[in-house]
């Protein structure tokens, strides 16, 4: 099969590799569409260590080709959405209902290897690290039985595959995360793929004000078809005093952080009002450290939480999230701006990082 395999850093070859068969609690997905997300293009330039070569690849959907041993909530033919967090449902974080932190995929992100850190993926004679144990950038991907979510038979793949990473992380950061309730005045910085997705989870949750915060023109405009009800430039002046200028100087009941940036979480957390919640969802470098004034820190009684995968437990999340789709209350047609070829993922990267697409997605 063909697969986006990144072999050293800023090296990317669509090539040839080998795959084995599944074997106990795994499943052979043939892949339909993969989104293109700006993890993978981290790996790719170096931001995300990762050891190489790396199969790219985890926001996908595809169809069942065959099962391993053991395996029983999902058979051939069945659809599906791939998780990048496999969740066991048996360890510590599961059992407390927060599967999203799950020890088997916190093993197998660490390593990017199967649970018994083998590899089904091979170049040559070469063994091949897989993301996330995914590698949904390929026309097959073999992953962990727990992270396959069966889909209704009805699921449009194109689109289903957006709920494996952006939506989820982005919603769930909402609705899972700050269980945010109705009324809220709410600050989204990052317009991006993952930052749009907050703001439909701010619109599902019935926030009142939804102020969008962003660099790039054409994300604003995307914000605004999104849900958001006031956009800031934050290259024309500071954000935070914006967005206290629309808030009678309180600042947002709930601000949201999906960049990752040392700057933007410190100003995500400024434009919060007393006694109100930042929730940081952008993955940053892990050189930088914020700041926070140790006085304030108390005085103010702010909420500050980090949301990893939008706090989701995706077999019972992912189906209702597209369940809100064909209900007409999840935006997920308008997320998708360009699909391309497998062969066209330089591309897609390029118009990723320029800040065009909401979503490029890879169809197969």
């Amino acid at each position: 099969m063909k697969a986006a395999v990144c072999f050293e850093k800023d090296k990317l070859s669509i090539t040839d590799i080998r795959f084995d068969a599944p074997q106990a609690q795994e499943v052979l997905v043939r892949m339909v569409a993969c989104g293109v997300c700006h993890t993978d293009l981290s790996v790719l330039n170096g931001t995300v260590k990762m050891k190489l070569p790396c199969v790219l690849g985890h926001e996908g959907a595809g169809i069942v080709e065959a099962v391993g041993e053991g395996v029983t909530h999902v058979k051939k033919g069945d659809k599906v959405v791939l998780s990048w967090v496999a969740q066991c449902g048996e360890c510590y974080y599961c059992r407390i209902q927060r599967p999203n932190l799950c020890l088997l995929g916190e093993k197998i992100n660490a390593t990017n290897r199967m649970p018994d850190g083998s590899t089904r993926l091979h170049h040559d004679t070469q063994d091949l690290n897989v993301f996330s144990s995914l590698g949904a950038l390929s026309e097959y991907s073999v992953v962990p039985a727990r992270a396959a979510v069966k889909l209704p038979a009805d699921a449009p793949l194109d689109k289903a595959a957006l709920v494996g990473c952006a939506v989820t992380t982005g919603v769930g950061a909402v609705l899972n995360t700050a269980q945010q309730p109705p009324g809220a005045t709410v600050a989204v910085f990052g317009a991006g793929g993952v930052g749009l997705n907050i703001i439909q989870g701010a619109v599902i949750a019935g926030a009142e004000r939804i102020i969008a915060v962003d660099v790039h023109p054409k994300k604003l405009e995307l914000a605004k078809v999104f849900g958001a009800t006031d956009v800031v430039d934050a290259k024309a002046g500071d954000p935070v005093a914006a967005i206290r200028e629309l808030t009678h100087g309180r600042g947002a009941d709930y601000a949201y952080e999906a960049v990752g940036r040392k700057e933007t979480i410190e100003q995500a957390y400024m434009c919060t009002r007393k006694a109100g919640t930042c929730v940081v969802v952008g993955v940053g470098s892990v050189k930088e450290q914020i700041s926070l004034n140790v006085f304030v820190l108390p005085l103010m009684e702010k909420r500050l939480f980090g949301s990893w995968f939008g706090t989701a437990d995706v077999h019972r999340d992912m189906p209702k999230l597209l369940d809100l789709y064909s209900q007409g209350k999840l935006k997920l047609d308008e997320l998708v701006t360009k699909t391309y070829s497998l062969d066209q993922l330089d591309a897609a990267f390029a118009d990723m990082h320029s800040g065009v697409n909401a979503r490029g997605v890879v169809v197969f």
